[in-house]
């Protein structure tokens, strides 16, 4: 049960970066005040960006890297799907994320920013984004564990310090 309660936790981190958006619920972001237009060009962008689509694949995606990592986990599988369909969807997240991008947004940049979703070079950005950040992702890591060493001496630097003055 406690190793199901981790993979939850890791799943609910990971998942945002998977769909490629960091978007906080409602509850943790204040609300604006927004127009109707802009609510409606948020979803019109939302929808370009083929977010319900990302969000589906990203969730899919996690449930079955977690269960591929962890077989263990294979038993509970459907009820890790049917959990996190059931909170970190499209259907349960679009009125926040709408609400999100209209806060942040002009009409005018909204509108602008669906003008290039729907364009070939924006649909080509949205087609490679899950690779780039897959890329990027991998070359962070690999950079990071090049140069652990360099951060354990600086820990075990930081804590002789300590230890000095104490």
């Amino acid at each position: 049960m406690k190793q199901l309660l981790t993979l939850v936790l890791a799943l609910t981190v990971a998942l945002p970066l998977a769909a490629q958006t960091a978007t906080p619920s409602a509850a943790s972001a204040p609300v604006a005040a927004v127009s109707a237009k802009q609510r409606q060009a948020a979803e019109e962008l939302l929808q370009a960006m083929n977010m319900e689509q990302n969000m589906n694949k990203s969730i899919d995606q996690m449930v079955t890297m977690q269960v591929q990592q962890r077989p263990d986990m294979k038993s509970v599988e459907p009820e890790l799907r049917t959990f996190m369909t059931k909170h970190m969807s499209w259907a349960t997240l679009k009125d926040d994320m709408v609400q999100l991008y209209a806060a942040e947004f002009t009409e005018k940049d909204l509108r602008s920013l669906t003008t290039f979703y729907k364009s070939a070079a924006g649909q080509k950005l949205l087609d490679k984004q899950p690779e780039l950040l897959r890329a990027t992702m991998q070359m962070g890591q690999q950079r990071l564990q090049q140069n652990i060493p360099e951060l354990q001496q600086l820990i075990e630097k930081k804590m002789q310090s300590q230890d000095s003055r104490q």
